[in-house]
């Protein structure tokens, strides 16, 4: 699995990017949603893009609407990672096109994993 890490949290950020990584899974990882949408720009086959709501610029559901816009054929599931745990988020990512909604404080790494690992099939 080629996966697409988008979170501000530098020590998060590399923590899930260990984790995936330890698990056999490619791991790009960008620090906003600018970013992401530049490396999406250079390579778009991931089959993941797993993002965070709350970043500076552009919210998560902001992210998944400015991928679907700017890159209508690309395929990867973006699965919302965060600590924004209300039900209104989840239904607002969820109706952005998000596939999954984790919750970070309620799932360890290697849950997180599994979780992402289960949404994809």
């Amino acid at each position: 699995m080629r996966l697409l890490l988008v979170d501000d949290d530098a020590f998060l950020r590399d923590m899930y990017a260990v984790k995936f990584g330890e698990c056999g899974h490619e791991v790009v990882v960008a620090d906003s949603a600018m970013s992401a949408l530049r490396e999406i720009g250079q390579t778009p086959d991931f089959d993941v893009i797993l993002l965070d709501m709350i970043m500076p610029g552009m919210t998560g559901v902001e992210l998944i609407k400015e991928i679907t816009a700017q890159f209508p054929e690309m395929k990867a599931k973006c699965i919302v990672l965060s600590n924004q745990g209300q039900t209104e988020d989840v239904e607002e990512a969820k109706a952005s096109g998000a596939v999954g909604y984790i919750i970070k404080a309620e799932s360890i790494p290697s849950d997180v994993v599994k979780k992402v690992e289960e949404l994809i099939k």
